[in-house]
């Protein structure tokens, strides 16, 4: 028996050392996969070894940051919760960054919020930190845009593949898509694991409707990725986007990546054909160049690197094109144009605006498009908003400046592929309204309490109402007024004088706060006099059975305080009467606690004990025949349930 339980023991820890042994072999292979950018293949293996039980910060942290690299947020961001969740402790700035990034591709705001506020407590002096610190706001503001573009998804353009990246040409859009690899076996993009990139072309016909696209040169595209052209204003050189692959080598950089690079090539007039394209001298085997945009008079390149000296992952550059053909020195765009994340897809417009992608701001989600002037002394970038921007990935924005009209990539989920191309149609955008919210509370004079029946008007400088207002609960009115204009507020109650305060707003956008105090409005006081009938109080109510102010109660005390505060040798005495409901005694008793009770409360807010005192009658001073056995309506009964606030010496 012991020598088959030792068999049995030796055989599963034989079993448990070849699992081992295949797991190590599998991560090892799934690595590979990851370093060589293979992405797909990366998740798979990954995956398989989760299944199988396998456990690591790595391996989920490989995986998220596969998708993510993708465009995959949905699933990036289950596996970035897993190791924040599960391993905190090693989870960089970074990716907690990403893991918003993800959030807010899905719509997650709030919770995109809590790990921005935890990136931005890990990243130090990241700028991207201070910009997301600087707008709170920012989904408001993105929105707040969203009438000033109509998109439509171009059916007869897109494919159930990718398709982005397009560029003016003669009445045509030149684009990349990875429809179709012109031959018969199909080759696979390991890292999206769609066909390779090639570039089309399609004409914008004059109904606007776009032909069926075509192949754009079979000359410029290769077995490899060509994407992003850029043409010269007169469609004689094109810059694109390529693989490392010139004169048919293949190269790779020291880490075995092979990087993207920026090609050239002239058309030809008298073959009327592209010459072969030749890599501009600023590429290197060791970073990429990609997406190249040229400036209107052809003088300027810009384009996107991960090259030595960028602030993030990738950035904005541009580079001197001189009149012999020849190039500057690369210079990077720097901040605010540029982020520690990734910049890209840059279009420099007939205006001279800079278009480009970047995710390094904070905005809808994934890659948002954004705009700026980089000849301004002081440069501002600014988020073209929804509907261009969205929770995908938005990108490749071009626009015809004097039609107002342009076409951008998006990978939302009501495409056709994994990335389409939509235009849009820039509408007239409407004068920049200044507002300016002001507010302010109405309160007595004397008391600093708030006046909750007042009304407020906003008038014009002739007088004229403009719009009324009844405050809160607590006093408080609101108006949107409008940058350098004069108004006057006007504040009014039944029983205070009315009150107005003169308002010249600014020529810049803020907020004003103004307060209103009004004076309560007295008649002339006369010993025997009710104040109760002179300041038109509501009735003083109590619970059933108790002498408690009520809150209703204290506010129309408040004005019986206010009068007593304006005319200091006012004496008074509070009489609480009950109806005849009940026995005689415990009215008396139980008006009498009423009367001591308000008596009590004035003089708690600054009115000297001397100056008031108070008695309960009970029943015994009725107003009406309402007394005992008799048959009265409650409106009768309620008649002779008062308060009176008699003046005893002036």
């Amino acid at each position: 028996m012991k020598n088959f339980l030792r068999g049995i023991t030796l055989l599963v820890c034989f079993l448990f050392y070849i699992t081992g042994v295949a797991q190590d072999a599998k991560l090892a292979r799934a690595n590979k996969k990851f370093n060589q950018l293979a992405y797909i293949d990366a998740i798979e293996i990954y995956k398989d070894l989760v299944a199988e039980g396998f456990k690591s910060y790595d391996v989920f942290k490989k995986i998220a940051e596969a998708y993510y690299y993708n465009g995959k947020y949905s699933q990036a961001q289950e596996w970035y919760k897993k190791i924040t969740e599960n391993y905190a402790d090693s989870v960089s700035a970074e990716h907690y960054f990403r893991y918003a990034q993800t959030l807010r591709a899905t719509k997650e705001y709030d919770e995109s919020d809590d790990m921005m506020q935890i990136f931005t407590s890990l990243s130090g002096n990241d700028f991207r930190a201070r910009l997301f610190q600087e707008n709170p706001d920012y989904v408001a503001v993105e929105g707040y845009k969203e009438s000033l573009y109509e998109i439509n998804m171009l059916r007869t353009l897109n494919s159930r593949y990718s398709d982005f990246g397009p560029a003016y040409y003669k009445g045509q859009i030149v684009f990349a898509s990875a429809r179709d690899t012109g031959t018969v076996t199909r080759r696979i993009h390991k890292w999206t694991n769609q066909p390779f990139l090639d570039l089309y072309r399609s004409t914008i016909k004059e109904d606007g409707t776009m032909s069926p696209p075509s192949r754009f040169s079979r000359k410029l595209n290769t077995i490899y990725h060509e994407s992003s052209p850029t043409f010269s204003k007169d469609g004689k050189t094109v810059y694109f986007t390529r693989n490392n692959f010139t004169k048919g080598d293949y190269k790779a950089s020291k880490d075995g990546i092979n990087k993207l690079k920026i090609y050239k090539s002239t058309y030809l007039s008298s073959s009327k054909s592209w010459t072969k394209a030749e890599e501009v001298p600023f590429n290197s085997d060791d970073f990429s160049n990609a997406h190249p945009a040229l400036s209107r008079d052809g003088r300027l390149l810009y384009f996107s690197s991960d090259r030595a000296g960028g602030v993030g992952r990738s950035d904005i550059w541009r580079v001197d094109i001189n009149e012999d053909g020849t190039y500057g020195e690369p210079e990077n765009m720097g901040k605010p144009i540029n982020t520690e994340g990734r910049e890209a897809f840059p279009f420099m417009s007939d205006t001279g605006n800079l278009y480009y992608a970047s995710d390094g701001y904070p905005g809808l989600g994934g890659l948002d498009v954004y705009v700026t002037n980089p000849s301004s002394e002081e440069i501002a970038v600014v988020g073209v908003g929804a509907p261009i921007n969205s929770s995908s990935d938005d990108f490749g924005y071009i626009v015809n400046d004097s039609i107002k009209m342009g076409f951008f990539s998006s990978s939302r989920a009501q495409g056709m592929g994994s990335d389409d191309i939509y235009r849009f149609k820039q509408t007239e955008k409407p004068p920049r309204k200044c507002d300016i919210p002001i507010s302010g509370y109405v309160t007595d004079k004397n008391t600093k309490t708030p006046i909750t029946d007042a009304k407020v008007q906003l008038l014009d400088p002739d007088n004229k109402v403009l719009q009324e207002v009844q405050v809160s609960p607590k006093g408080k009115y609101t108006f949107d007024l409008v940058c350098s204009q004069n108004y006057i507020i006007r504040a009014s109650s039944k029983t205070y004088y009315s009150n107005e305060v003169f308002v010249m707003t600014p020529a810049t956008e803020q907020s004003l706060e103004r307060d209103i105090e009004l004076e309560l409005r007295l008649t002339e006081v006369g010993v025997g006099d009710d104040l109760a009938k002179l300041l038109n109080l509501n009735p003083i109510y109590f619970d059933y059975n108790k002498s408690d102010i009520r809150p209703d109660a204290a506010l129309e005390l408040t004005k019986v305080i206010s009068a007593m505060k304006q005319v200091p040798e006012m004496v008074i005495n509070v009489r609480s009467h009950t109806d005849s409901r009940g026995k005689d005694s415990y009215n008396l008793s139980l008006s009498d606690r009423r009367a001591k009770s308000t008596v009590a409360y004035i003089i708690s807010r600054g009115i000297n004990a001397e100056r008031i005192s108070g008695n309960g009658y009970g029943e015994t001073q009725l107003v009406n025949g309402c007394g005992n056995n008799s048959d009265c309506t409650e409106e009768q009964h309620q008649l002779n349930r008062r308060s009176e606030f008699i003046v005893v010496n002036q």
